[in-house]
């Protein structure tokens, strides 16, 4: 493998979802890792924060780190040893654990990789 191609990283896409309502898209691309709610789910009377460090908007969050709410979601201790055994995860890629790990975590937020369920998104990042 060349430097090239060791250095292009492919975008990885994850669905948000909260109280089981699609509510946005995370994405890791090689600026970072950026969020943003869903048009749909920002239109609805009842929508709400998947995280106080999220408030509604239609703006988009960017960081440069795995946002620390979804890495939270990730698990640890042995139980992190366990996935990361059983599915060959590394370690240091945090988006690939949370997908991973997090189709049915612990309270109203789960994700999902794009395409899982054959939904189409538009994805306007």
């Amino acid at each position: 493998m060349d430097l090239d191609q060791y250095q292009r990283k492919e975008m990885k896409i994850a669905k948000v979802y909260m109280h089981e309502k699609w509510a946005g898209i995370l994405t890791e691309d090689e600026d970072g890792y950026h969020f943003r709610y869903e048009e749909s789910y920002l239109e609805q009377p009842n929508s709400e924060a998947i995280s106080v460090t999220f408030p509604i908007t239609s703006n988009r969050y960017d960081s440069k780190i795995l946002f620390p709410f979804f890495d939270g979601l990730i698990p640890e201790g042995w139980l992190l040893d366990i996935a990361q055994k059983n599915w060959k995860l590394n370690p240091r890629d945090r988006l690939s654990i949370l997908l991973k790990t997090c189709h049915d975590c612990t309270g109203a937020v789960s994700i999902q990789l794009q395409g899982e369920n054959g939904e189409k998104m538009s994805l306007l990042l």
